[in-house]
């Protein structure tokens, strides 16, 4: 009797794993590693934010998110995108908020073959490339807008004040890139630390330079620092910030220190303000309509539109690799990868997106526009 009630059990035991397997083969897992905390903090709450109102579906199947806090530190980001892959089983990675942490994510996703969509611009190397998605528009895409106004202003000196990492070092690389093109000389170059408190030494070595204009290659609240140290100093000519800068704590931490401040944006920011025909106003009112509803009005940034582009990229993608296997398995991220790779004109929050095998951002001039701030407020730029 007793052997028989093991066995029993032994069968039932069989049963419900079996059963527990089959209900985990057609949940997706997205692990998602974010900058919650530390000085990226401005861009990953609202992308979390973001994430938390997301249906509880994708690409038809059920889904589970798993969130986790990289503090803006990459060695956190590497170790949360390992576990995520390894405990969680994740079958897609989101991540991260800034580009140091994104990169060093993209290194676990390479090694795993586990498809990840950053959510911060940078461009991976050649062997990581065909694991890897850049969600946000790239340097070169908003670099294009902002040199351009700088070229039709006639500006023949430029100084330069960024971060010391990957997102500062792209910056400068285009604004050196582009000299000859839109017209100006590159007088002063200086770099700070994302972490630092006060760049008064670097913000006098460029007013020293007496520039026409000043580019701050910096992204969230920390980019304030070098445009307040400017104004103190008196310098009156036109500051340029990035898209890195495109939330309200950049405005709130900024003050009457942001007044005619250009910078390109993604187009949700002043989505009210396109035309009807714009390809990403009926995405971007959606959003804005649904995230200002939950956090209050004025709420919305890019950077949240960024996680909710993830969720509208991966909805399309999910749907057609659960065509091909299960999720769980190799065959289902290889499919995936596959998938979002395939993307063609999908109409996000902030463009449309045609992934290639060498894009793997996939957005065109339709994801950008040019913003002036004025009374502290986001205008499109006519």
């Amino acid at each position: 009797m007793m052997k028989r009630r093991n066995l029993l059990a032994v069968w039932i035991s069989a049963g419900l794993f079996a059963t527990a397997a089959q209900a985990q083969s057609n949940e997706v897992v997205v692990g998602v590693s974010l900058s919650v905390t530390g000085p990226a903090a401005s861009l990953g709450i609202p992308e979390k934010q973001s994430l938390e109102l997301l249906p509880k579906t994708l690409g038809g199947l059920s889904v589970r998110y798993v969130i986790l806090d990289d503090a803006t530190d990459p060695s956190q980001a590497a170790k949360n995108a390992r576990r995520l892959v390894d405990v969680d089983k994740a079958d897609v990675l989101i991540g991260s908020s800034a580009v140091p942490s994104s990169l060093a994510i993209a290194e676990v996703a390479s090694q795993t073959k586990t498809a990840q969509i950053a959510l911060a611009p940078f461009q991976a190397k050649a062997e990581q490339l065909p694991w890897v998605f850049s969600l946000p528009q790239s340097v070169a895409v908003m670099g294009g807008a902002l040199f351009d106004h700088i070229k039709s202003k006639g500006v023949k000196t430029l100084g330069y004040i960024g971060f010391s990492d990957a997102w500062g070092e792209a910056w400068v690389k285009e604004a050196q890139a582009r000299q000859e093109s839109a017209g100006y000389k590159l007088v002063a170059v200086e770099r700070y630390a994302r972490s630092d408190t006060s760049v008064t030494a670097q913000a006098l070595k460029v007013a020293a330079a007496k520039p026409d204009a000043v580019l701050i290659g910096a992204s969230g609240s920390p980019a304030s620092l070098p445009m307040r140290a400017l104004r103190e100093r008196g310098f009156k000519g036109q500051i340029y910030q990035t898209h890195g800068v495109a939330n309200n704590d950049f405005l709130r931490v900024s003050g009457e220190a942001d007044e005619g401040v250009i910078l390109p944006s993604g187009p949700v920011l002043v989505v009210e303000q396109l035309p009807d025909s714009h390809p990403s106003k009926l995405q971007g009112l959606a959003y804005v309509k649904a995230y200002e509803a939950k956090y209050g009005p004025g709420s919305r940034n890019n950077f949240g539109a960024y996680a909710h582009d993830a969720y509208l990229l991966l909805d399309h993608a999910v749907a057609q690799a659960a065509k091909k296997a299960k999720p769980g398995t190799v065959e289902f991220r290889q499919a995936l990868r596959d998938a979002l790779e395939a993307t063609k004109d999908l109409a996000v929050t902030h463009g449309v997106i045609n992934m290639t095998a060498q894009d793997h951002s996939g957005f065109d001039t339709r994801s950008r526009v040019l913003l002036s701030i004025q009374k502290n407020s986001w205008q499109l730029l006519k």
